[in-house]
């Protein structure tokens, strides 16, 4: 079978390596990266080139595409490929809204009975600001938009709280000109994706994501730092509810509202002391999740994406051992930070190319985050212990990473 990925990241990595390993397909990535060159022939396309896509894609005669970054998702890609009779893994650009807008998703919990943070939305600067006066910190801001994993700031004085509504609204940095003002919750937070299909709802393992920069939680927001997967805290009862109660409900609402939802449901959930609250959605794998959560799934991938939009039932087989990754990132990230450091990697399988290309036959790197070292053990300590010692595969001098990824569930 021919096989497209799109996109360039960890996550397409993991995605094309899982595929590999069952060692009966054509892969292609566009336009893929240095490390996923080992298992996929680089298409020289860029993810938001649609007619390329298509093109290439009628052209090879592609059987499946699978899209990677929420970008291409909310560019249509979907849509094109699906009017063009190609089979596609992901939703369509409308059902893809639940990312692209946090309104959007906002309207569909209030509307699906989704536990979620007190909400409101403004566009005008002035009004915002007024609000986050009278209602307090700390509060959460939320660029409306795509903004890849930055655009929300946890303020916990009123002049961060300003500074962002500056950045979103005035200097409306992510084009989006509108912002999301949430209550703060407090719990601990952990993702849950899903294989959905209308509505049916297949979950995978859980996973938590550590968003800030530095250790101990320290430091901006960025697209994750890290992650591992299953998280100690969550039960499968908790798992049950989070599956029962939010996205059942939300797969449900998008079908009935003719937005049906096909693709990967990824909801970030948080464990506060009234139970599990809805922080965000997002409609496709997350990134890094999904590469600590797909070595954990037995089965092939290719089969079970297969089936879901045959719309078959799932039965997945999970790995019992715990999966520990590390982000290695261009230093300066997530501000400004310098492409095209040089890079020395030793041939370790455990390591994921997330921001890297070849430049005159030299691995340079090519992203804020670079690398995603993994590490797996039947606990998470071992995991941890693993991914740790992977790191010392990889000689780059302008990298820098957290050193306390799970460290806090390791007794």
């Amino acid at each position: 079978m021919k096989i497209l990925v799109i996109g360039r990241g960890g996550r397409e990595h993991a995605i094309i390596k899982k595929l590999a390993e069952e060692k009966s397909h054509q892969l292609y990535a566009a336009p893929g990266n240095a490390g996923i060159a080992n298992d996929a022939k680089l298409v020289e396309i860029d993810e938001l080139n649609n007619e390329k896509l298509l093109e290439f894609a009628l052209k090879e005669k592609i059987d499946l595409t699978i899209v990677g970054p929420e970008s291409a998702l909310m560019n249509g890609i979907c849509d094109l490929f699906r009017k063009h009779n190609l089979m596609i893994f992901g939703p369509n650009k409308s059902s893809a809204e639940i990312e692209g807008s946090k309104e959007f998703a906002k309207k569909i919990m209030v509307e699906s009975n989704v536990p979620t943070a007190n909400y409101q939305s403004f566009t005008d600067y002035q009004e915002a600001v007024s609000y986050v006066k009278r209602t307090g910190v700390p509060t959460v801001i939320k660029n409306d938009g795509l903004a890849v994993g930055k655009g929300v700031v946890v303020a916990f004085t009123e002049t961060e709280a300003i500074e962002a509504l500056q950045l979103m609204l005035v200097e409306d940095k992510y084009n989006s000109g509108k912002v999301i003002i949430e209550e703060y919750l407090e719990g601990e937070e952990f993702s849950l994706m899903a294989f959905v299909h209308n509505e049916k709802v297949f979950p995978l393992p859980v996973a938590q994501d550590h968003k800030r920069a530095f250790d101990n939680d320290q430091g901006p927001n960025t697209g994750g730092m890290g992650a591992y997967s299953p998280v100690p805290f969550v039960t499968d009862s908790i798992i049950s509810e989070a599956v029962e109660k939010v996205l059942k409900p939300v797969a449900k609402t998008l079908y009935k509202n003719g937005t049906p939802f096909s693709g990967i449901l990824y909801a970030g959930l948080i464990l506060t002391k009234a139970g599990i609250k809805v922080i965000e959605f997002n409609a496709r794998f997350g990134d890094p999740e999904t590469e600590v959560v797909l070595p954990k799934v037995k089965n092939k991938l290719s089969e079970v994406i297969l089936d879901l939009l045959k719309g078959k039932d799932l039965s997945l087989e999970i790995d019992s051992s715990y999966v520990l990754g590390v982000v290695m990132a261009s230093i300066g990230y997530p501000g400004d930070y310098q492409n095209g450091s040089v890079l020395e990697i030793k041939n370790n399988p455990a390591i994921l190319h997330m921001g890297t290309k070849i430049k005159d036959n030299i691995l340079k790197t090519n992203g804020g985050r670079v690398l995603f070292v993994l590490g797996q053990g039947e606990t998470l300590e071992k995991a941890f212990q693993a991914a740790y010692l992977n790191l010392s595969d990889v000689k780059a001098d302008k990298l820098f990473y957290r050193k306390d990824i799970g460290k806090r569930f390791i007794n």
